[in-house]
């Protein structure tokens, strides 16, 4: 059932379909058990972070970023996996076994687990990415938990929440959350087995990484022909880490200004000595 009247109002003239009929964010997901709706920001997002990380302490080969992938997480349950929007594993090889591209992530053969995790915020993933959906009970340790029939008996285990697999399970010493929506960004670390979330300033949103030498924080810029506020990478001085197009277009830059500099400084000598140099004022216009 969706939920929605088998047949809509109708009025004189007629209502656009936009006002009548389910908007993006009403329809259901093809999998019911992932409430989060795909969408463009859900993959651009993930691309500016992989596109603007440069760690000063492993090489590229060393890292991998993932972005929408599977990633399984309890060898008792093989099928079981959260996906991640994003997220950021130390020193591994960038490709599976050194040759191949991954196709999921497997705690179990990788044998390393995500450094930080980020989730964007969408309609309907908030409490499973906050872990505000009845968190587990504060004297019951056990990660996975179960339904249980009237007679006692156990019917089937009920994987955990992103919340409990990334701080329980994996102990993912970082965790990042942010909502396009409200511009929010949140903060946790990992300490004494629980996150605790860090302290950040709603004016000026800065989640600082010791161990990377990097933060995060939200950018007001374009992005892939969207201008809007993004999460991206920060140095220790406070520079916005810059991806490959803008590298290349600010060393074009540098050329240029080269170039206009040299010809001004040849402007000014006289027609005499550029003829010594083979060279015409035709030739600095």
């Amino acid at each position: 059932m969706t939920g929605f009247p088998q047949q809509i109002p109708q009025t004189e003239p007629p209502l656009p379909a936009k006002e009548t009929l389910p908007t993006m964010y009403d329809l259901p997901s093809e999998n019911a058990e992932e409430p989060g709706l795909p969408d463009e920001f859900h993959s651009l997002q993930p691309q500016l972070l992989s596109r603007t990380l440069r760690l000063t302490n492993y090489p590229p080969s060393r890292i991998f970023a993932g972005s929408d992938l599977n990633l399984y997480y309890d060898v008792k349950n093989p099928l079981w996996y959260k996906r991640p929007d994003w997220f950021l594993v130390l020193d591994v090889p960038r490709l599976y076994e050194g040759t191949d591209l991954r196709s999921s992530y497997v705690i179990w053969q990788e044998g390393a687990n995500p450094f930080l995790v980020v989730e964007l915020l969408s309609p309907g993933t908030e409490k499973e990415d906050l872990g505000e959906l009845a968190l587990l009970d504060e004297e019951n340790t056990s990660e996975v938990h179960s339904t249980q029939e009237s007679n006692g008996q156990h019917s089937r285990e009920i994987p955990p929440r992103k919340w409990d697999v990334y701080e329980r399970i994996l102990r993912v010493p970082y965790y990042a959350v942010f909502s396009r929506y409200s511009d929010r960004l949140r903060g946790f670390k990992l300490d004494g087995g629980r996150y605790r979330e860090q302290t950040i300033d709603t004016e000026n949103p800065q989640f600082w990484i010791p161990e990377l030498k990097l933060g995060l924080a939200i950018w007001q810029g374009e992005f892939e022909g969207i201008s809007r506020r993004w999460l991206r990478w920060y140095d220790g001085e406070g520079n916005w880490l810059q991806t490959d197009a803008e590298l290349a277009f600010a060393e074009a830059e540098r050329e240029r200004q080269k170039r206009l500099e040299l010809a001004a400084k040849l402007k000014s000598l006289s027609s005499e000595q550029l003829a010594a140099l083979g060279i015409s004022l035709e030739d600095l216009e």
